[in-house]
């Protein structure tokens, strides 16, 4: 329907030029501001607080959240809420007061009491994430307090404990693996039990709240005083020839997107929330900016007796608030009441709080009508009949929401004004003509989190009114609507509607309605993961329906007689439940090296939290720096022609091979294995390799000119790329091995196979990439310096040899090169070599331009170019007795290095060390290291490791499932005595007494209750036909090597001792450990004050000319070597000090550290030492052990796996510090759930990166890590070999995630044997490969993607 409505002429808009908002309390005035600024650019470029961090641009990971405040003048309150800073407009925050990090607590002004629990429950490593999580809690806590709940206990928040967990659900972190940051979160829960909170600083063994730093809620002031005294709305600002505009009338928006705008091709963007830049980046330069935010019409959520109407801008926030506070009035039903509430908390589901916040339904509903975006918004609305009223240029339309989502794409002149969702129509008798009649409203969504922060594979929402009569339920109407599965927008499965309507409900209906459902939801080509989707349909429609049937085929009247039907089904009631349950962690500290061996808080975790730690984007830009953004190739094997720039106004220079100096080399990275080039010269070798680097004034503008360059590619004449292993292997493209590199076969393999009484041949098993996602993308800055020389800050893992590529790149000597590393956002081996072109290019730039270069690479571009972890392909043959030990294992396999070297030739090692943990009997095999026109590979956290275990996995798992036998059982027979351990590992296998595994396996099972909740886990499966559980327990070995490692100590005359070593601070808590180690080792002296020794160390950054053959940090071992480097030092100044000591002490009797250090400077007594640890051959390498028992759910509808509990034992020898420690092992045991079970770092038929955000990449989050995370460190004692007998921690843990496959693997297997039998067909399922990563697509289709079908056809047929 139509409706004409004149609009009056528009009237002139008042000219208040000035932006007036305040960053923690300090007043901006600004009087030009390009409209296309976003607030973190402002923040990070022009004030001094850097707490706001770039993470991704998409709004999908919170680093960069920050407190958005706003004075309401007409109820004379201020309105708190976070918001995404990366997508905020900073002309969108006129009269805002905005607060980070910083603005709660300083290292000046003292910490607040968030920063010091987060630093005190070890909630921070690397530290990147921190200030966001930081803020995202703090609006939680700011929110609560203006709830009508009791007045909490002193100290206490009104927080509950499943709001602090959630506050930080659309905050990511790829280092800690969430527990401790819930827990420092909980702390401030009214309701928490305070033994429930984990490892802390604050008590050892009883809780108490006074121990905790004091939280006072008034402490900080969100909205300053003066900002309430002038804030006015201002209507212009003007920028160049840009401009933004706040019309306060329908009357003002019309002139402004009147019809002269298109034509004169003025480029016009109407503005609400701006979060849609997350999703669709912008490369366009809009010349005409409205904020449609201060026009009351849409603004404003208005209730009549028919309907509520939504106003355009109304924030999906707003609007959960509004339709959950609905008081339905006497008159109308409770099933509306029911209906809103329903909505409101599927949309909780959406995106993330601080998008929520801001994101406005007309903009969500208009990016699915013009951009076809997957919107859950635009499937809830329409399955209740919603409508909305649009302006055009000359009427106003009120359409079905059907309607307005088939129109052709709405263009600039046409403005969404509101939304209507009717209520249900009471008729007669308060309801219904008939009293019997009930409305059932559902909505459902399946995505890779439960918690939102995820588009989902399919959403839908159903509305149905059925009455009940004698021969049952039937359906009086019904609307089915879908969403997000691949077509343009949601739909309504009128086929299946018209199908039901009128219908009694039997068995037999729902099986005929779902086979209808696939015809009517049914992807378009192209869709990823298509017949899941469809069978996602069946599922909710399933769900939907048969509650109102009794198990027998009966129809079931008794659930029909609440509105709102609780499924007994296989859905999710965690919406008011916490997230996670308490954990056990079970650490011993070691008193004996004091402090070497206490749980001591991180060096630096607080300045982390606040956001005061300087990263290397954080320096702030020297005069007339430029900043860098890398073009890069799409194809994988063509000749690069030319490069064309969109707009080359923006733009200084493009950097290519072309420039690089006279006798430089084409470099960018090396290892003793080979270098790469660091530009692509004629002939590009991958998509994704660097082919120039376009240089600008703005990070902004690099980017945009990088993103929108043309490249002209050739690919005539050339061979076709090499894009499998098995096209390597079929041309004998191939890296070599080095012999020393290449691991030892073990036993007689044809010998063993002789033996065997069953033999598997040829079994395959394919491992894909991972992506480091460490939370800091790659960065650099290159400062040209004096006498021909550059200084270049890098976030990088080895600057030694950056250093030297950047020399031989610019052909000038070593000594005219300095790389300096202070602390990195995140490595995990990406870091290592993939950053040294990062700082190369930078160098190159600023050489030739003769001025600083800077860069931060985009999310985009760093998961294009990152490389990641190594795919490949292996196959297996293995001879086993009929009890399941095994005689003989042979393995071939393919590893995808990509173009280059890299680390690669060291995988078929690596693999081996790991792979070798059973007693195989016979173990041969041959490796292949395939060069093909992917991006090269490089090394990530356990690199072949991870993929050596779990081949060792997967083969037990198949024996065990050919002989019928338990895995578990199959594991143990398979168990390395320690003459087999020293026969397969040789000297790495250490002592006897070393070999721990054993004794941990046998603590494992009583610890975590194994046998009976095996049997729990039996009981469960029989008794529930939509949900199955399995459970698994493994084991990991794990061979470390120590590498040589430099360091240097030296006393200041204060007494104050500065620490530097090679190894880098990543998060991994080095610096901690050698602050420790430096105080144990100082106090050897033994004179007065040496107990107060640890806050007088300071470690200081890595500087390439100061400390050289600084190696690299990575394998697990630098913490340690770092360590004994810096005990060498220290043993060489007690030394030098002890005699002066005695000297004194005999003068004065007693000596104190300060006068001790002061006396040996008056004599001249050296103050500083250095070492370099180069470790003895036959003690360099050893074994690490541990083992895990994982408890999981899979949801046979969804196909969603819920971690419920994971039981860890760790042995780390005697811990260096057992929190640091714990921290690790959390850490990399989530980033092993992320390889395992989420993450798909896919690439399309060319090689290129296709998931290059958090949009489609997904790291673990605090909904999908265990309910349950039980960690023991072991503390195994003396190691005469080891470093103050300790152990590594930061790789091995990983492995452990294996658990969580193999659990999924047995739940998979029960719902098989289930679907058998449904099919009428005995015995149990064959071996089953379920893939890495076992995402909802890939187990749903192992659970049966006909599974609804099979078991009503079962039913229908037994009736």
């Amino acid at each position: 329907m139509q409706q004409d409505t004149q609009l009056t002429p528009p009237q002139p808009m008042e000219q208040n030029q000035r932006l007036v908002f305040a960053v923690n309390g300090e007043r901006f005035e600004l009087s030009s501001v390009d409209p296309s600024t976003t607030l973190l650019q402002f923040l990070r470029s022009h004030t001094r607080f850097k707490s706001v961090k770039l993470g991704c641009g998409e709004g999908g990971c919170g680093a960069c959240n920050v407190l958005l405040s706003k004075f309401d003048s007409k109820l004379k309150q201020v309105e708190d809420y976070k918001v995404s800073s990366c997508l905020t407009l900073l002309c969108s925050i006129n009269g805002c007061s905005i607060t980070t990090s910083e603005g709660l607590g300083n290292i000046k002004d003292g910490f607040h009491s968030i920063h010091q629990r987060f630093a005190g429950f070890h909630a921070s490593q690397c530290g990147f994430c921190t200030p966001g999580m930081c803020i995202s809690l703090f609006s939680a806590l700011v929110n609560s307090e203006k709830t009508h709940r009791p007045e909490p206990a002193l100290g206490f928040s009104k927080l509950t404990t499943s709001e602090a967990e959630k506050s930080i659900s659309g905050n990511l972190c790829r280092c800690t693996g969430y527990r401790p940051i819930a827990d420092a979160c909980k702390s401030f829960a009214a309701d928490v039990d305070m033994e429930d909170l984990g490892l802390n600083s604050f008590w050892k063994k009883d809780a108490k709240l006074q121990e905790l730093p004091f939280y006072d809620s008034k402490q900080i002031t969100t909205y300053p005083e003066f900002l309430k005294n002038e804030y006015k709305s201002t209507t212009v600002l003007n920028h160049k020839n840009k401009s933004w505009y706040s019309p306060l009338s329908l009357e003002e928006l019309r002139s402004l997107v009147g019809y002269d705008s298109a034509e004169n091709g003025v480029m016009v963007k109407l503005v609400a929330g701006n979060t849609g830049i997350g999703y669709y980046k912008e490369t366009d330069r809009y010349d005409k900016y409205i904020d449609l935010r201060f026009i009351p019409e849409l603004s404003a959520i208005k209730k009549t007796d028919s309907q509520i109407e939504i106003g355009a801008t109304v924030s999906i926030s707003k609007l959960i608030v509004a339709l959950k506070e609905e008081k339905i009035d006497d008159d109308l039903c409770s099933d509306d009441d029911m209906v809103l509430k329903k909505i409101a908390s599927h949309l909780e589901k959406i995106a993330s709080e601080s998008i929520r916040n801001v994101a406005s339904i007309g903009g969500n509903l208009v990016m699915s009508q013009r951009k076809n975006f997957p919107s859950d918004i635009a499937t809830v609305l329409l399955a209740v009949s919603s409508k909305v009223t649009i302006l055009t240029a000359v009427k106003k339309e009120i359409l079905t929401l059907e309607e307005f989502l088939k129109k052709p794409p709405l263009d600039s002149r046409s403005v969404l004004l509101s939304i209507s969702i009717p209520f249900l129509k009471p008729t007669k008798n308060g309801y219904s003509e008939k009293s019997n009649t009930k409305v059932i409203f559902k909505t459902f969504r399946a995505s890779p989190r439960p918690l939102g922060n995820a588009l989902a594979y399919l959403n839908a929402a159903f509305l149905a009114e059925i009455s009940v009569g004698d021969t049952g339920v039937v359906i009086d109407s019904i609307r089915l609507a879908f969403g997000s599965f691949g077509v343009k927008h949601a739909i309504s499965a009128s086929t299946v509607e018209n199908y039901l309507v009128g219908k009694t409900l039997s068995v037999d209906l729902i099986y005929e309605a779902v086979k209808l459902i696939r015809y009517d939801v049914s992807p378009e080509n192209g869709t990823s993961h298509p017949a899941y989707r469809s069978s996602l349909a069946v599922s909710f429609l399933f769900e939907f329906l048969w509650p109102l049937v009794d198990t027998d085929g009966c129809v079931n009247t008794s659930t029909c007689t609440s509105p709102g039907v609780v499924s007994r089904m296989a859905s999710d009631h965690s919406e008011t439940t916490t997230l996670l349950s308490s954990a056990k962690q079970v650490i011993e500290s070691s008193h004996e090296h004091y402090p070497v061996g206490e749980p001591i808080v991180k060096s630096g975790a607080a300045i982390q939290a606040s956001g005061e730690a300087v990263f290397v984007d954080d320096i702030p830009s020297p005069l007339n720096c430029l900043h860098g953004a890398f073009i890069y190739s799409t194809k994988p094997l063509a000749r690069v022609k030319g490069i064309k720039l969109k707009s080359e106004k923006d733009v200084n220079s493009v950097v290519t091979f072309h420039d690089i100096p006279n006798g430089g080399d084409n470099i960018g990275a090396k290892t003793i294995l080979g270098t790469e080039p660091l530009f692509a010269d004629e002939l590009t070798q991958c998509a994704g390799q660097r082919i120039a680097f376009a240089v600008a004034d703005t990070q902004k503008n690099a980017d945009m000119a990088a993103e929108t360059a043309m490249v002209d590619y050739d690919t005539e004449d050339l061979e076709p790329p090499i894009l499998t292993v098995e096209q390597a292997v079929e041309k004998s493209s191939l890296f070599e091995v080095p012999p020393f590199l290449y691991p030892s076969q073990v036993g007689d393999f044809s010998k063993g196979m002789a033996e065997s009484d069953h033999q598997i041949h040829s079994a395959e098993i394919q491992l894909p990439s991972q992506y480091y996602f460490y939370m800091e993308t790659q960065t650099a800055l290159a400062v040209p310096d004096e006498d021909n020389c550059i200084v270049v800050y890098s976030s990088i893992q080895v600057p030694e040899f950056a250093h030297s590529v950047i020399s031989r790149c610019l052909n000038i000597p070593e000594h005219n090169v300095r790389v300096i590393t202070r602390r990195v956002g995140g490595g995990f081996g990406g870091k290592a070599i993939k950053a040294m072109p990062v700082a190369t290019a930078c160098a190159l730039a600023a050489y030739k331009l003769r001025c600083p270069v800077r860069t931060y690479v985009n999310r985009k571009t760093d998961m294009i170019m990152a490389g990641g972890r190594h795919p490949m392909k292996i196959n297996y043959t293995i001879g086993f007795k009929s009890n399941g030990k095994i005689t003989a294992l042979h393995l071939d396999i393919l590893i995808n290095a990509g173009m280059s070297p890299d680390i690669s030739p060291v995988l078929p090692l690596n693999m081996m060390c790991a792979l070798k943990k059973y007693n195989f009997g016979a173990l041969s095999f041959d490796f292949k290291v395939c060069k093909t026109n992917h991006s090269s590979k490089s090394a990530m956290r356990a690199p072949g490791e991870v993929q050596g275990s779990f081949i060792a996995e997967a083969v037990i798992e198949h024996i065990a499932c050919y002989l019928s036998l338990d895995p578990g059982f199959v594991r143990e027979l398979n168990f390395h005595s320690f003459d087999s351990l020293r026969l397969f590992y040789g000297v790495g296998a250490g002592e006897p007494s070393e070999y721990t595994l054993p004794t941990m396996w046998d603590k494992l099972m009583k610890s975590s209750n194994f046998d009976y909740r095996v049997e729990t886990v039996d009981k469960f499966n029989k008794n529930n036909i939509w949900r199955k559980k399995g459970i698994s327990r493994i084991p990991i070995l794990h061979e470390v090597s120590v590498r040589p490692t430099p360091g240097k100590v030296s006393i200041l005359p204060d007494g104050s001792v500065v620490v530097e070593v090679g190894g880098i601070e990543l998060g991994q808590g080095l610096w901690t450990k050698v602050k420790q180690m430096a105080a144990y080792c100082l106090s050897a002296v033994q004179c007065d004050g040496t107990d107060g020794l640890l806050e007088k160390v300071r470690v200081i950054q890595a500087d390439t000319l100061s400390m050289v053959q600084g190696g690299f940090t990575s394998g697990s071992t630098t913490s340690e070597a770092s360590c004994q480097a810096v005990r060498l030092c220290c043993n060489v100044l007690v030394e030098r000090l002890v005699s002066l000591k005695e000297k004194l002490k005999e003068q004065t009797g007693s000596v104190n550290w300060e006068l001790l250090i002061m006396q040996a400077k008056m004599q001249s007594v050296n103050l500083s030492a250095s070492s370099f640890f180069v470790p003895e051959s036959t003690s360099m390498r050893y074994i690490n052990y541990g083992a895990a028992v994982s408890e999981v759910e899979v949801n046979l509808l969804t196909g969603e796996t819920k971690i419920l509990q994971t039981d860890m034992i760790y042995d780390c020898g005697q811990s260096l510090n057992p929190a640091v420690d714990l921290g690790q092992i959390e850490g990399a045991f989530v980033q092993g759930i992320g390889f395992f079970m989420l993450e798909e770092y896919l690439t399309n038929s060319e090689g290129l990166v296709v998931v290059d955000g958090t949009w489609t990449y997904k790291i673990p989050t605090i909904d999908t890590i265990p309910k349950q995370l039980n960690v023991q460190i072991l503390n195994s004692g003396h190691h005469k070999n080891r470093v103050l007998s300790s152990k590594a921690s930061g790789e091995p843990p990983l492995l452990l995630a294996a658990s969580v496959h193999c659990a999924t693997r047995a739940a998979i297997k029960e719902a098989r044997n289930q679907l058998l039998s449904w099919k009428g067909l005995d015995g149990s399922d064959s071996m089953i490969q379920l893939d890495v990563p076992a995402t909802m697509p890939v187990v749903k289709t192992l659970c049966g993607l006909n599974n609804v079908e099979f078991y009503l056809q079962s039913l229908s047929s037994s009736s």
